[in-house]
């Protein structure tokens, strides 16, 4: 037999053995394709409830724009929980968060009021001290008050710290940070004037911080808040939000903004005053 044979048989034995691999390719395919499907598994999708549709039909469009009056109105005459629901204002701003020079974090003391007391608790010495038990702290120390909260005591919802004693409050960083917690300057938790701070977020003083999407959310009252009084929050807050605009923020500052209590739908509120600044 020659070479030529030889090279013959060889290449009739590879196409063989590439026939056979691609019946066996489609045996299996074909015995994959008789199994019945797994049902795949999806995230249950949103259900919204009576009450959630009736407030919807109560809002009308949802990219309609209301006047202050008309969407504090609105919310109010939605069905509401059978609890006593917050009101919530959530803003868009025109800044990135992700930048130390366009952060906006501060506080801010509403003429009537959240309806919301908070618990305080001070780190504090000496007459600094006894301003903050009298002005109600509810847990006031040093050394001993960081180790119970490091032991995991968390029944509180301020922390107040006079300046004296960061050196105390620095260690509990990684245990309050996570919680948002931790007593900062720029939010009025850090201040010589311990009892005033105690009083103020005691009696409902608002912290606020814009999260990494831009956007602003606080509490401006209760649903069981006259009009008036929510409209006066309100509009007392926007002010002082056209005070924040950081330097490095470009363009419009306030971009969108809609209120809504804890359980109903938001109506959109046309902000077109804040618009240039």
């Amino acid at each position: 037999m020659g070479d030529g044979d030889d090279i013959r048989d060889e290449i009739r034995a590879r196409q063989s053995a590439q026939a056979g691999a691609e019946a066996a390719i489609a045996a299996a395919s074909a015995a994959t394709a008789d199994k019945p499907k797994s049902k795949e598994k999806f995230n249950r999708k949103f259900k919204p409830s009576k009450r959630y549709k009736s407030n919807v039909a109560v809002r009308g469009e949802r990219l309609k724009k209301y006047s202050i009056v008309e969407a504090l109105k609105l919310v109010k005459n939605m069905k509401g929980a059978k609890f006593d629901e917050s009101m919530e204002l959530h803003l868009l701003l025109g800044v990135d968060a992700k930048k130390s020079d366009q952060q906006v974090r501060g506080t801010f003391v509403f003429p009537h009021g959240i309806g919301k007391s908070k618990r305080v608790v001070c780190f504090a010495e000496g007459p600094a001290a006894d301003q903050a038990r009298e002005a109600g702290a509810l847990e006031v120390g040093g050394d001993e008050l960081a180790k119970k909260i490091e032991g995991g005591w968390f029944d509180f919802d301020v922390v107040v710290a006079h300046p004296g004693m960061m050196r105390v409050v620095g260690r509990l960083g990684k245990v309050l940070g996570p919680k948002k917690l931790m007593p900062n300057p720029k939010e009025g938790s850090v201040t010589a004037n311990v009892g005033q701070a105690v009083r103020e977020f005691g009696g409902g003083k608002a912290k606020y911080r814009v999260d990494d999407g831009g956007n602003l959310h606080v509490v401006f009252g209760k649903k069981s808040f006259p009009e008036k009084k929510l409209e006066e929050n309100l509009m007392a807050f926007l002010d002082h939000v056209k005070t924040l605009k950081p330097v490095g923020s470009k363009g419009t500052f306030v971009q969108g903004g809609s209120v809504c209590s804890t359980m109903s739908a938001g109506a959109t509120i046309d902000l077109g005053f804040l618009a240039s600044q």
